[in-house]
């Protein structure tokens, strides 16, 4: 397996590809795969950082990564994808680390908030995060509110 070749740009810095492979890996993950009926474009983009995680010259892993203050009070991560072929392979975990090296390089070490599906909460629980709030519904599928409190070293 080749190495992943890891980017974090902001949203001027996407070539037309990667912006289009993005949109098309976050429409495959949670429109078709999960059958969610929502609109993934929501207006965002354009103040994310974006991770971008590349194989072989296709789109792998990707994230989106926000200054405090723009999705929570605090930074926050969203939109974590790995393609499907790859899942259980780790990479997810390697996405979280470049994603919270990502939110520290931009805007120092803090705190980050994530709405998770509530499915994930282990796998987060992983890279500190812990439970922030009640359970809720998002288009159709359970979330939660996790936190990574400043002081949780890797």
């Amino acid at each position: 397996m080749s190495r992943i070749a890891w980017r974090s740009v902001p949203f001027a810095a996407l070539t037309a590809a990667e912006l289009y492979e993005a949109l098309q890996l976050r429409s495959e993950v949670f429109v078709m795969e999960q059958a969610g009926i929502y609109q993934d474009m929501d207006g965002s983009d354009q103040q994310a950082m974006h991770v971008l995680g590349v194989r072989d010259g296709q789109l792998v892993a990707y994230a989106r990564c926000f200054s405090a203050g723009v999705k929570f009070a605090e930074a926050s991560i969203g939109r974590v994808i790995i393609r499907q072929i790859l899942r259980g392979s780790g990479m997810g975990h390697e996405l979280m680390r470049q994603a919270i090296a990502c939110v520290s390089g931009q805007w120092g070490a803090q705190p980050i908030r994530i709405g998770a599906q509530a499915r994930l909460e282990k796998f987060y629980v992983q890279h500190g995060f812990a439970k922030a709030g009640e359970p809720y519904i998002e288009d159709g599928i359970p979330h939660i509110e996790m936190l990574r409190p400043l002081s949780f070293q890797e």
